[in-house]
C-alpha cells in the first residue's frame, strides 16, 4: 500500500513540476487576467490546456486522499491526508480562477450578441413604422380618388401594386422583429444563466478558501499538541472523541425547519431509512449534516418573496408545491422554504432540502401533463416503505431521511464503498453529471469527512 501511494505521489509530483512545454508561457495569474476578446487564440488554448491539466491534477489528489484513507489512522497518514486535501483545494481555487475567466468571455460574447440585436430591432422597428406610415397615405384615398390620379389604368394598377408589395414587407418586417424578440430573449437568458453561474464559482471558490484555512489550522494544531510523537498522537485522538454520554446528550441539527433534534434519534431515524435502502446511515447523516451547515438562507423564506432578485422558488416548482400544499394541508403563503441564493433557485423544503420537483419523485405527485401534479398514493414510495396511511411529507423528519436515503440509493451509495458514496454525494449537490467537474468534487469530499467521523460516533454510540 505504501509503495503504490508513493508512487502515485511522485507522479503527481512530476505533473505538477514538471508541466508539458505548451504551458511555459501561460500561468493561472495569466490566465485569469487576459480578456477573451484581446487574447491572441493561441494563450486561449494554452489556457484552456492548462484547466484540463489542474483538472487532472486533481482527480490524482482526490485518488491519493482516498489511498490515505484506507491506511491506518496514525499521525503520519492524518497529517499527509490533510496535506493532500489542501492540495486539492488548491488547485480547485486555481481551477475556478480559470473557469470564471471563461465564464467573463462567454457573459462578454453575450453582451455583443445582444446588442447586435437591439441595434437590428431598433432599425426593424423604424422599418415598420416607414412602411406604416406609406400603407396610411395609401389607405387615406379611396378607390376612385387612386384612380382619377392616374392618367391611365396601367399607372392605376402600377400604385395597387406597390401598396400590395407595402403591405407584404410590413407583414414580413412584423414576422423578422418577432424573431429578434425571440432571439433576444434567448439570448438574455443564457446571459443570466452565466452570470448566475459565475456568481456561484465565486461563491465556491471562497468556501474553499475557508476550507483550506480550517485544514491548515487543523494541521498546525496536530503537529504543536504531539510535537511528532505517535504515541502523543494516539492519546490526543482518544481525548477528542467524544464518549457515549456525550454523545447521547448531544443534538444533531436538521435543516429547513426540522430543529435540533437529541443525536440518538437521529442516528436511529438514518439506521431505519439505512436498513430500507441499503445505503450507510452515517452516510445519510453527513448528507443531512452537511446540507444544515451549507447556508443560513435554509426555511427563511416563503415560495414567492423576493431575495437576491428573484422569487425563492423557481416557477417549475411552483405548481406541485401548490397541490402538496392541498394534500397536506398546509398554507403556501406562510410555508418556509429556502431562499434563493445569488447564483440559483432556492424553494428547497424541510431537513432533506428538496425542491418540490425532485420530491414529486418519491412522494407520489405525477405530472399529469403541461404541469398538471395530482397525488397518487400507490406511487408514494416513503407513504409505501413507512406502511402509513397519511401522505408523506418534506417537514416530517422520518419522511425526510428516507426521503435523503431512497436518493442517495438511486445515486448508487448502497453499493457502499468510499467511491460509491463520493460521487452519489456529488450527484446530489450537482446532478448526474456533476462527477465530471472536479470542482463540485469538494462537496463529496466534505461529506465525506462527516461521514467518517459520524461512522466512529455510531460505533462509540453502539459500544456504550
Amino acid at each position: 500500500m505504501k509503495k503504490r501511494i508513493l508512487f502515485l505521489t511522485f507522479v503527481f509530483l512530476v505533473t505538477v513540476v514538471a508541466p508539458s512545454s505548451v504551458f511555459a508561457a501561460v500561468t493561472v495569474e495569466y490566465c485569469s487576467q487576459i480578456s477573451g476578446a484581446t487574447a491572441s487564440e493561441s494563450d486561449k488554448t494554452a489556457c484552456k490546456a492548462l484547466l484540463s491539466q489542474i483538472d487532472q491534477q486533481i482527480l490524482a489528489q482526490q485518488r491519493l486522499v482516498e489511498l490515505k484513507q484506507a491506511e491506518r489512522q496514525s499521525l503520519e497518514r492524518d497529517v499527509g491526508l490533510l496535506e493532500a486535501e489542501i492540495k486539492k483545494s488548491q488547485l480547485s481555487i486555481q481551477a475556478r480562477s480559470l473557469a470564471i475567466r471563461e465564464l467573463n468571455d462567454q457573459i462578454g460574447d453575450k453582451v455583443a450578441v445582444v446588442s447586435v440585436l437591439d441595434e437590428r430591432s431598433e432599425k426593424q422597428k423604424q422599418s415598420i413604422s416607414s412602411l406604416i406610415r406609406k400603407t396610411q397615405e395609401i389607405d387615406d384615398n379611396s378607390l376612385a380618388e387612386l384612380m382619377l390620379t392616374n392618367s391611365n389604368f396601367s399607372e392605376f394598377f402600377a400604385n395597387f401594386e406597390d401598396y400590395r408589395t407595402i403591405n407584404n414587407s410590413l407583414r414580413e418586417s412584423v414576422q423578422v422583429l418577432a424573431e429578434i424578440r425571440r432571439d433576444t430573449e434567448e439570448q438574455m437568458t443564457a446571459l443570466e444563466e452565466k452570470q448566475l453561474e459565475e456568481a456561484r464559482q465565486r461563491q465556491l471558490q471562497e468556501a474553499q478558501k475557508a476550507i483550506i484555512e480550517e485544514k491548515e489550522e487543523e494541521k498546525t494544531t496536530i503537529l504543536e499538541v504531539t510535537k511528532g510523537e505517535e504515541a502523543v498522537y494516539q492519546q490526543h485522538l482518544a481525548q477528542s472523541q467524544r464518549t457515549a454520554a456525550q454523545l447521547r446528550a448531544a443534538l444533531f441539527d436538521l435543516a429547513g425547519g426540522g430543529g435540533r433534534i437529541p443525536f440518538t434519534e437521529a442516528v436511529q431515524l438514518a439506521k431505519f431509512a439505512g436498513a430500507k435502502t441499503g445505503v450507510s446511515p452515517s452516510f445519510i447523516l453527513a448528507i443531512l449534516e452537511q446540507e444544515s451547515e451549507f447556508g443560513s438562507n435554509i426555511g427563511q423564506c416563503t415560495y414567492n418573496q423576493i431575495a437576491n432578485g428573484r422569487a425563492a422558488m423557481g416557477p417549475g416548482s411552483v405548481p406541485v408545491f401548490t397541490v402538496m400544499a392541498d394534500v397536506l394541508g398546509f398554507d403556501i403563503n406562510t410555508q418556509k422554504v429556502s431562499c434563493p441564493l445569488s447564483y440559483g433557485w432556492g424553494g428547497a423544503m424541510g431537513p432533506s432540502q428538496f425542491i418540490p420537483s425532485t420530491w414529486a419523485l418519491y412522494g407520489g405527485y405525477v405530472n399529469t401533463g403541461d404541469d398538471v401534479y395530482v397525488y397518487n398514493a400507490s406511487q408514494d414510495s416513503i407513504r409505501q416503505l413507512l406502511g402509513i396511511n397519511t401522505p408523506s411529507s418534506p417537514f416530517r423528519n422520518q419522511d425526510a431521511f428516507l426521503a435523503t436515503s431512497l436518493l442517495m440509493r438511486d445515486n448508487g451509495a448502497a453499493a457502499g464503498n468510499y467511491d460509491a458514496e463520493w460521487t452519489a454525494a456529488i450527484r446530489y449537490y450537482s446532478g448526474w453529471n456533476g462527477i465530471n467537474n472536479p470542482r463540485n468534487h469538494f462537496y463529496g469530499d466534505q461529506v465525506m469527512q462527516k461521514k467518517a467521523r459520524l461512522e466512529a460516533e455510531i460505533r462509540t454510540l453502539d459500544a456504550g
